[in-house]
Parts: structure tokens; sequence; C-alpha cells
């Protein structure tokens, strides 16, 4: 029996989905220039409108006017609390569990070094290769800083669970991969990881924001994340911290700064951490970071993340069939399963880099991440369907004229 094709899509297709999209007066929310396509947000989200007004009125009035007393009068010094309540909510975490403090590296090293610690007669670290760099980096140093008896071992995707055993202390694996988006079963990974006594550490850097999350519905152990790509915190926004509340009682982080303290304004010579997450801070909060933050999340909360990672799994999978339809210079580099893969499908091609320039000189911006992956992010809360139209149209251009062979697209930036 012969099969048939899929039918061809077309761009009125696209603008008709854009009519009938619930979520697209969220577009307006956000600042975007005219003609620009944005499918970079699972890097850097776009600026909401509505935090430039509140950061400039925290700058002006109570950093201008009103200077040390805001850190009273203005709540500074419980944001991170306050805004780890929101992201709690976004991650599926009771009151209590999570607080928005330092950056994902620096929170990362925190709570693997708390993890050996609850896990004291054991020596493997493990983790995924090929994933984004600093995760294995941070088990790296710390494994360095403890001396012998501590063993980082990364392994390619397939393998990571088979490793696991009565010897594990950590794994650590970032819930959505970077590169090819490929997700894991978080419910299912912790599982297999708790059955062996290790602790699960989940990285949601690449999808919080995204989908819906339920770290204590799937028994999470640990988890971090950073704020600036879906959540649209801000380049370099405040990274935010999870502890399940059944580990708080044992949980000790190296980085004892003072505002992990449990009395941080008696000044006494001796720490003694705090009970509860306030234990997981280290350094005074970024009151500026934290002020962008909370607009942020307080649009993605106003957002129904069912509805978010329905269009998501939409806008992947129509691409993904403009790609296989018009495009036959890429290889997937992504999941064909929507319920496998995160916001964002890779494309793969030995001249990825060149081909990303050429595309982003078209205005149409996503990003390259080595040795061969062009990223595609995809942002429901502004990206319209016809964005994705109109950036395989621009690609199929690229590729059929072989635009992207000039020296401009060639000479690799310091940032990719």
């Amino acid at each position: 029996m012969t099969q048939l094709s899929p039918p061809k899509l077309d761009r009125s297709q696209f603008e008709l989905l854009d009519q009938n999209d619930s979520l697209a007066p969220m577009r307006d929310k956000f600042s975007l220039e005219e003609g620009l396509i944005y499918l970079d947000g699972n890097s850097l989200g776009v600026l909401p409108k509505a935090t430039a007004d509140h950061v400039s009125q925290v700058i002006k009035r109570q950093w201008g006017v009103d200077l040390i007393r805001s850190w009273n009068s203005h709540h500074w010094m419980q944001k991170p609390t306050q805004l780890g309540h929101k992201v709690g909510r976004l991650i599926g975490a009771d009151v209590g569990q999570t607080i928005v403090c330092d950056t994902t590296s620096v929170n990362i090293f925190k709570l693997a070094a708390a993890a050996i610690k609850m896990r004291p007669d054991r020596s493997k670290l493990i983790t995924e290769t090929g994933n984004f760099a600093t995760d294995l980096y941070l088990l790296q140093g710390l494994a360095k800083l403890l001396g012998d008896h501590i063993e980082v071992i990364a392994l390619p995707r397939d393998e990571v669970l088979q490793a696991v055993d009565e010897d594990t202390a950590l794994v650590l694996l970032t819930h959505v991969h970077f590169k090819t988006g490929s997700m894991w079963d978080m419910a299912s990974v912790t599982q297999i990881t708790q059955a062996q006594g290790a602790l699960m550490m989940w990285d949601l850097s690449h999808s919080v924001g995204a989908m819906p999350i339920e770290l204590d519905q799937n028994n999470a152990d640990l988890a971090v994340g950073c704020t600036y790509k879906y959540l649209n915190g801000g380049p370099g926004a405040p990274a935010f911290v999870y502890v399940a509340q059944r580990h708080l009682s044992q949980f000790e982080q190296p980085l004892t700064g003072w505002l992990g303290h449990a009395k941080p304004f008696d000044f006494v010579d001796d720490y003694q951490g705090a009970t509860g997450i306030e234990q997981a801070m280290c350094g005074t909060p970024a009151v500026l970071g934290n002020a962008a933050l909370e607009v942020a999340l307080d649009l993605m909360l106003s957002a129904d993340m069912a509805q978010v990672r329905r269009k998501s799994q939409h806008m992947g999978q129509l691409f993904i069939e403009l790609i296989q339809q018009r495009c036959p210079w890429f290889e997937l580099g992504s999941p064909t399963n929507p319920e496998q893969r995160g916001s964002q499908v890779s494309l793969t091609h030995p001249q990825g880099y060149a081909i990303m320039q050429a595309l982003i000189a078209r205005n149409i911006v996503g990003d390259f991440r080595a040795p061969n992956n062009l990223r595609f992010g995809f942002t429901p809360l502004y990206l319209r369907y016809v964005d994705l139209w109109d950036c395989v149209e621009a690609l199929v251009d690229i590729m059929s004229t072989e635009s992207w062979n000039q020296p401009q697209f060639l000479k690799q930036q310091a940032v990719t």
C-alpha cells in the first residue's frame, strides 16, 4: 500500500493558527523590535514591557531616595524567599523549599557538596556527557577539591541510569538537554536513582517556564535552575535552589556566607546555618536583578502552563514538518516525539555556525552550539506561528543560494 505524504503546509495556515491562539495577547506584554523573529528565548528571554518601569522605580525611589531604609521598607532582604515562592509555583514545589539566589553554577556546587555529605559512605557523582558544560565542570572541581575518594562518572545518555548503584551519592541531569532538546522522564529517572539510595538533582534551566514541572509530585530531592531563559528574568538574572522538605534538616551547604546563618544580623563569630531553605543563601541579594525577575515571574504566573506546553509542542511539530518538507540540507538533532522534547528544535549541519549568522543577518535570531547544532527555541508567550514559516522560508533561500558562504558569516565570534 502506498504511503501518502503529509499535506503541504502554507503560510495562510500559520496565520490562521495565530488568529485562534489563546496565548496571542501575551505577545503585547513583551518588548519586541518590529520585524524581529526571535527564536532564542531558550538562551535569553525577551524583555517584558513592565520590567523597565519597575526597575527604574526601584533605582530612583527605593535606592535613590529611601537608600538603606529599603532593606526594611521595601523588603529587599526578603525578596529571595518571596521570589522563591513564585518560582516554586512554576516547578511544583510547596512553600519553603525554593529560594532565589546566586547563579546556577554556584548553586550546583552548593547542592552537590551537600549531597555528598548526606551520603557520606558513597563516592560516585554521575552525570551525562555532552551536556551543558558547567554541570560537569562543577562536579569535576568539587571532586578535585575533596580528593580521590570522590569520583565523577560522566557517561553517554543511554548508559547513565545503568551506572547508578549502591556507591552512587548523586545523579545530576539536565531535565531538557541544551543542544538537542531531549527531555528525561523525571518521574522514572528519579525513581530509578532513589531505588539505589542515591540523591537526584535536576537542572531545570532549559525547562522551567516552558512546561509544567512537578518536583514534589515526582519526589525530587534537589534542583537548580536559571531564570533568564523562558522565565525572561534578564541577562544574568538570579538563579534558584530547591531542596525537598524532607532533606532540609540534613542539608548543609559549604558556602557559609552570612545570609545563610540562622541569625545573620547577630554577627556572631561562629556559623550556625538556618534550619530552612534560607541556608542555601550565601551573600547579599541582587536587588536590581530581583526587581527585574519579579516582574517576569508575575507575568509567567499569569499564563496557563498547560496551554504554554501545548503551544510549544505544536510549534515544534510544525517546525519539524516544515524542515522535513522544505530543507533537505539539514539533519534533525532533536527527538520527533513531542513528549520527549523540550521547547526547542535543533538542526545539524557542518556549516551550522555560518548558516545561523546568515539567518541572524536577516533579523531572525536563533543560536549555534558547537560542533554543528543550530538551535531554535519556541517561547509560546511571544512567538507567533507565522514566525516559524518565515524562518524556514529564509533558511530555504540561504541554503539554495549558499548565501551563508561569506567571510562575515564564516568568522566565528566570541559568543555563539
